[in-house]
């Protein structure tokens, strides 16, 4: 079975600017041989300085990936002992902070509902309504070519080969109806006590057999700045105890939204002529997610906001992030083909 927790070496990380070269030339030595890193800190300055748009800005995306990565290993810093550097932490809340602040002033969010479970689920499920216009999925389904097909893998893999893992961080976070439900998900994601059933080791034989690499971070080089932010905000919410309504939101329009791409996304790979061992993944989520999304409507968002009210607006600013995020990052891809160029990044 394939192991997706297989570490990449430090040294296949590339800077895409000066704070992720500041960053990466950190972690290469340790804390107690350093002085406060006041060329980090320089570095982040410079780089809010010149952002106009977080969300596509490589550099920042990036190293907040990277800083991310100090949590979960596999990546950079074998040993954890950068991990709750102080000076590292402060400059990561700074980059959160701009992130944010950018979201909630660009993110649509709909009329809050009242403050019950029903009302908050009938909001969710109105608001993740399939869109009858363009989609990456419909693309994938009828149009991809081969060579596109693996590269919507490769943009999946920086999420998927750990899939779920930033929703967990909330895990802790939340308490009575909301955790419980939350747990049922997740057990479900993690192979409900079977490792082979893991959806990150699902995914990673779908990789495997569409002829790709499932080590993960095999192709960090080759995602651009939009996909690391697709997981960059569920990782700044999970990791943030403040925004709990907001990753809990998220989740609830996460897994509403899994169900009937999945059925293209295995529509597509057949057409291609790819069997079960690879369209697995696709038709697993199919089932699964037609049950999450009523556990995440109900039960996750909906009892949360029934048993903390002051969370209710950070459930449906998590929910419409997720939307306006995982959308922009489908129609980087999607319109690049259509355009008859890679959506991957440009080295």
């Amino acid at each position: 079975m394939t192991d997706t927790g297989t570490h990449t070496p430090s040294a296949r990380l590339h800077a895409r600017g000066s704070l992720s070269d500041s960053l990466l030339h950190i972690l290469e030595g340790h804390p107690d041989a350093v002085e406060p890193l006041t060329t980090w800190h320089d570095a982040v300055d410079d780089a809010l300085a010149r952002a106009t748009d977080l969300i596509t800005d490589e550099d920042i995306q990036f190293t907040l990936f990277v800083l991310y990565t100090l949590h979960t290993g596999g990546l950079t810093d074998p040993d954890g002992i950068w991990e709750w550097n102080g000076d590292l932490l402060a400059g990561r809340a700074r980059l959160e902070a701009a992130f944010e602040r950018q979201l909630r002033a660009t993110v649509p969010v709909p009329d809050l509902p009242r403050g019950e479970r029903a009302a908050v689920a009938a909001t969710l499920f109105e608001l993740t309504q399939p869109s009858p216009g363009p989609s990456l999925a419909r693309f994938l389904a009828k149009k991809a070519t081969l060579d596109q097909a693996r590269e919507f893998l490769i943009q999946r893999s920086v999420y998927t080969l750990r899939e779920a893992d930033p929703h967990s961080w909330a895990i802790p976070r939340l308490h009575g109806r909301s955790k419980v439900a939350l747990v049922e998900i997740q057990s479900d994601e993690y192979g409900a006590g079977r490792a082979d059933r893991q959806h990150a080791a699902i995914f990673a034989r779908t990789v495997e057999g569409a002829g790709l690499d499932a080590t993960y971070g095999a192709y960090l080089d080759d995602i651009p700045a939009v996909t690391f932010a697709s997981l960059n905000l569920m990782s700044m919410f999970g990791l943030n105890r403040r925004l709990r309504g907001a990753i809990a939101g998220h989740l609830a329009a996460f897994e509403m939204t899994s169900s009937i791409p999945n059925r293209s996304y295995a529509d597509g790979f057949r057409r291609l002529g790819f069997g079960d061992d690879v369209t697995e993944y696709f038709d697993e989520h199919v089932e699964a997610d037609a049950v999450h999304e009523q556990i995440a409507a109900h039960d996750l968002a909906g009892a949360l906001a029934e048993d903390e009210p002051a969370l209710l607006a950070d459930i449906l600013f998590g929910a419409s992030a997720c939307l306006m995020v995982d959308e922009l990052m489908a129609d980087h891809i999607r319109e690049s083909w259509e355009a008859g160029r890679s959506s991957l990044r440009t080295r």
